[in-house]
Order: C-alpha cells, then sequence, then structure tokens
C-alpha cells in the first residue's frame, strides 16, 4: 500500500536525495495523516458516546489533535523546502526539527491530558456501556493506526526525518491506547470491574514519558550535534587520500537539515611546497567535496615544517609525554623558536569536552613535563576542545 501511495504521488520517489522528492513525501505524510486522524476521530466520538467511556472519547481528541500535528508536518515540509535566501543563507531545512519538537511537546501534553482524565476517571467511576458496535470500532481503530504507523516509519527511513519519525511514534502510542481501551471495556464487560481509568493513567504515563524522550530527540539536532562515526570517517579518509597533504586537524561539521552539511577543517602541508601547489590542492579538495559528498567544505592550509631533524625529534618527544597524560589528548600546529636561553614551543592541544583536568590545570601539567625534557625550554600552549568525535588519535 505504502509503495503504491508513493508510486502514485511521488514523483521519482526513489531519489531520496532529491530536495523536491523530500518535500512530496513530507506532503504525502502530512495529508495522509490529515485524512486517517479525521476518520478515526469520528468513529471514536462515536464509539465513546455509545459506551459512556471517557478514556474512548479522550482518544478520540488525540486523534483530532494528531490532524493538528500532521497539518504541522505538511507546512513544515513546504517551509523546509525552500531554497536558501538573504534572510537564512543556510537554507530552511531544520524547519523539519522545529516540526518534529512541536509534535513531541504534543505528544507530552496530551499525555498530561489523558492522565489527568484518568484519574478523574478512577475517583469516580462511571459505567461502560459495553456493545460489539463499540468494539468493532476500536478494532477498525487500531488496525488503521497501525498502517498508519508502519507507513510513517517506512517514510521516515526512506527520507531519515524526525518530524516523520516522531508522528510514528505518536502513531504507536495512539494503538497502546486504544487498545488499553479496548481492554477495559472487555474486562468490564466479562468481569464487572471497571478499570477503564487505571488503563488509562498506564496508557497516559507511558505517552508522557515518549513525549518526553522526543522531545530531547528533536531538540538535540536544533541544538547541533556532533557528526556521526561513519561521516568523520568519510571525511578523513577522502582528505588524506590527496597528494600534499601532511595531516589535519580542528574538523568542524555543521548541520542544517538531513544531507546540509557546512564544515571547516585545518589541512597541513609541507612548509617547503610553493603556496599556489597548496591553493590548488584545498581548492580541488573544497570543489569534490561539494560535488562527491553535498558538503560545502572551507579549508585552513597549515604549512608544517617536515625536514627539520631537530624540531621532529622534539615533537616525537612532545607527542610521548602527551600520550602519557591522556590518550584521549593530542596536538598540532607544533612550531619550535631555538634562542640563546630559552627556546618556545609552540602548539595546539586538543582534549574533550568532559576531561578530567581543565585548561588551566592540564596547561600547567604539560608545562612542567617540557621543562623535565630540557629546562630552557618554554610551552606556548593553547588548548582546543572537539567539536566532533576524536576517532583518529
Amino acid at each position: 500500500m505504502t509503495e503504491l501511495l508513493l508510486k502514485l504521488f511521488v514523483k521519482g520517489h526513489r531519489d531520496t536525495s532529491d530536495a523536491r522528492v523530500r518535500e512530496s513525501y513530507g506532503k504525502l505524510s502530512g495529508i495522509t495523516g490529515i485524512v486517517i486522524n479525521l476518520l478515526l476521530f469520528t468513529i471514536k466520538i462515536i464509539a465513546g458516546t455509545l459506551a459512556g467511556s471517557i478514556s474512548i472519547i479522550a482518544d478520540a481528541v488525540n486523534n483530532l489533535s494528531d490532524s493538528g500535528s500532521s497539518v504541522v508536518t505538511l507546512i513544515s515540509f513546504k517551509i523546509s523546502g525552500k531554497p536558501a535566501d538573504a534572510g537564512h543563507p543556510y537554507g530552511h531545512a531544520r524547519m523539519e526539527y522545529v516540526s518534529g519538537l512541536i509534535v513531541s511537546i504534543a505528544v507530552m501534553f496530551l499525555g498530561l491530558e489523558l492522565l489527568l482524565n484518568s484519574v478523574r476517571k478512577i475517583l469516580k467511576p462511571q459505567e461502560l456501556v459495553f456493545s460489539w458496535l463499540v468494539v468493532s470500532i476500536l478494532i477498525i481503530s487500531i488496525l488503521l493506526k497501525l498502517w498508519l504507523c508502519i507507513f510513517y516509519g517506512k517514510l521516515s527511513r526512506a527520507i531519515r526525518s524526525e518530524a516523520i519519525s516522531a508522528a510514528m511514534i505518536d502513531s504507536r502510542n495512539d494503538i497502546l491506547a486504544t487498545a488499553a481501551v479496548f481492554v477495559a471495556l472487555l474486562v468490564s464487560k466479562f468481569t464487572g470491574f471497571n478499570t477503564d481509568g487505571w488503563m488509562g493513567a498506564a496508557v497516559a504515563i507511558f505517552i508522557t514519558i515518549s513525549g518526553i524522550k522526543l522531545i530531547k530527540d528533536t531538540v538535540s539536532p536544533l541544538l547541533g550535534t556532533a557528526p556521526s562515526k561513519e561521516m568523520v570517517d568519510r571525511i578523513y579518509r577522502k582528505i588524506m587520500s590527496y597528494d600534499g597533504i601532511v595531516g589535519l586537524h580542528d574538523l568542524t561539521v555543521h548541520n542544517y537539515g538531513v544531507d546540509k552539511y557546512f564544515a571547516s577543517v585545518h589541512c597541513e602541508v609541507s612548509a617547503d611546497q610553493d603556496i599556489l601547489v597548496g591553493h590548488d590542492i584545498i581548492d580541488n579538495i573544497e570543489r569534490d567535496f561539494l560535488e562527491d559528498l553535498g558538503i560545502h567544505l572551507v579549508i585552513h592550509l597549515d604549512p608544517v615544517i617536515t625536514d627539520d631533524e631537530r624540531i621532529n625529534n622534539l615533537k616525537s618527544k612532545v607527542d610521548s609525554l602527551i600520550k602519557e597524560i591522556s590518550p584521549e589528548i593530542s596536538i598540532h600546529d607544533f612550531r619550535v623558536f631555538f634562542g640563546i636561553t630559552h627556546s618556545k614551543l609552540i602548539f595546539d592541544v586538543v582534549v574533550p569536552f568532559d576531561f578530567k583536568y581543565d585548561d588551566e590545570e592540564l596547561i600547567e601539567i604539560i608545562s612542567g613535563k617540557i621543562s623535565g625534557i630540557d629546562e630552557s625550554y618554554r610551552a606556548v600552549i593553547t588548548v582546543d576542545h572537539h567539536y566532533v568525535p576524536d576517532f583518529h588519535k
């Protein structure tokens, strides 16, 4: 069914890297959600009225709000598909994350509302009116929501959408809520014990917790998260494949929506190499990254001395003492100015954000160890922090 809908309403649906195809996925998701949830709202209102069940009526209102969430998703994909402009030079793709956050907040508040209604029902229980018509409506509701959940899941995986993924989780919660109502109705019919409020409360707690987790998951990309290990590996391997590049550091990657990446990095080249040759190398790398990976990459060129045996040996010693302090840290941009009374060792040290020493403590420790090599050595240290996970120490 999902494949048929994609063929009918999404032209070139297999090319999910195309922005227009992605927007069409979002529109299909939103429109389908609106139609299914309005249908569910209508039939559940009928069932809740016939059964006199507050939990069924609350579940119906939940479906009505889900239609509103689908409208939000529909609008967000329309906005996120807009090209970059003067006010938003990085594009509008993050609007999809905003949509996911709105849906997540709605899930949490609906869970709290259902919990409140369920507590009222526990304190003042009302007799449920059993009918097979109501049972049939609830079964149909569960099956429709199950199909919608699977539908959302396939679409979210195809285009890696946080917004549609949030809608999928919401649909799963709706299945559990309706199933709980269904069980409560059967228990009341065959045992005489009214569990309507208790079932509603259990499901409400689960939905609220899911909403909180969804909020956390959708806020992260808005705040800015570290790139995946696979992306970092791919960037390192590709840059180091170019002749003339001897090292790289200070990689940063910013995400402005799915497959919307902007990055910067420092690339080390031999100081003896002609500057025009080095500039040509980084121009080629920047162009290739945009064409091959869709990453807007900016490179800072760092010349390093590679043929001075004295400096190389000294750098090797500093590398060793740095590893003695912790294998989590590393150095780059190592330079030495030799003087008559003392020599300056200038370099950057890269540490993770949760490192056991603060910056001042670390500088003091490293400076002490460098003085242990030779009392005339003075360390001039700049502390950097990882903007991406360091998989290449």
